[in-house]
C-alpha cells in the first residue's frame, strides 16, 4: 500500500494572521523534552477579568516542551486577549530526527504538519506528543519572556487552562485533552510563569 504523497494533519484552527517569525535554532538528535504535560483539573473554577475577557479555569497546566512553532497575532478577534500561539512538543515531538521528517507550519490559529512520505512515528503518536497554546500572558515580563523565544528553545510554562468570554459576547473554549485534533483542539492558557532554556 503507498502512502499519499502528502500526508496533512491540522491540529487547531481559528482565525487570524499576521505572522511571527524567527530564525529556528537547531538541536542535536534526541529527546529534549520527554515527559508529557500535567493536568490537574479544577472543579467550578472562579472567574477573574482579564481586560474585557471573563476567564474560567479548567485546568492547572505545567510542562517542559520544546518550541515547534510560533505565530505573533495582532489584529485578529483574539488577538487583545491572546497575541501569540506557540506550538509545543515533547516526546517524539521533541526529536530532531522526527522533526526533521515532517514540515511544520502555522497560520490561522492552525498548528499543522505534512510529510512526503510516513514517518518513522506513527501519525497518533505525533498528535498525541504535540499542541497548539493560545497564549494569555498574565504580565508583561511573561509576554517578554515568549515573544523573545525562539523556535527550538525549551520551555517551561506554567499556567491555567481557561475558557474566555468577551463583553460582547465572543467566546472561546479550551481543550482539555492531548488526544484531539482540528478546530477546537487548542489549549488555551493563562501563563503565570515561563523559563526558556537555551
Amino acid at each position: 500500500m503507498r502512502w499519499p504523497l502528502i500526508a496533512l494533519f491540522a491540529v487547531c484552527g481559528w482565525g487570524g494572521y499576521d505572522a511571527y517569525v524567527t530564525r529556528a535554532r537547531h538541536l542535536p538528535p534526541g529527546q529534549v523534552a520527554v515527559d508529557a504535560p500535567v493536568q490537574r483539573d479544577i472543579e467550578n473554577g472562579t472567574p477573574f477579568q482579564v481586560k474585557r475577557f471573563s476567564l474560567t479555569p479548567r485546568a492547572h497546566f505545567s510542562t517542559t516542551a520544546r518550541i515547534i512553532a510560533k505565530e505573533r497575532y495582532r489584529i485578529d478577534s483574539g488577538a487583545e486577549l491572546m497575541p501569540l500561539d506557540l506550538g509545543i512538543g515533547w516526546g517524539a515531538m521533541s526529536d530532531s530526527t522526527l522533526l526533521d521528517q515532517i514540515k511544520l507550519s502555522q497560520s490561522g490559529r492552525f498548528l499543522r504538519w505534512s510529510a512526503d512520505k510516513q514517518p518513522t512515528v506513527s501519525w497518533d503518536d505525533i498528535n498525541r506528543s504535540a499542541a497548539n497554546l493560545h497564549v494569555i500572558p498574565a504580565n508583561d515580563s511573561v509576554a517578554n519572556r515568549l515573544y523573545g523565544a525562539r523556535v527550538g528553545d525549551i520551555v517551561e510554562l506554567e499556567g491555567d487552562l481557561v475558557d474566555a468570554r468577551r463583553s460582547d459576547g465572543w467566546f472561546i473554549k479550551t481543550s482539555l485533552t492531548r488526544d484531539d485534533t482540528g478546530a477546537g483542539a487548542c489549549e488555551v492558557i493563562y501563563v503565570r510563569s515561563v523559563n526558556i532554556r537555551r
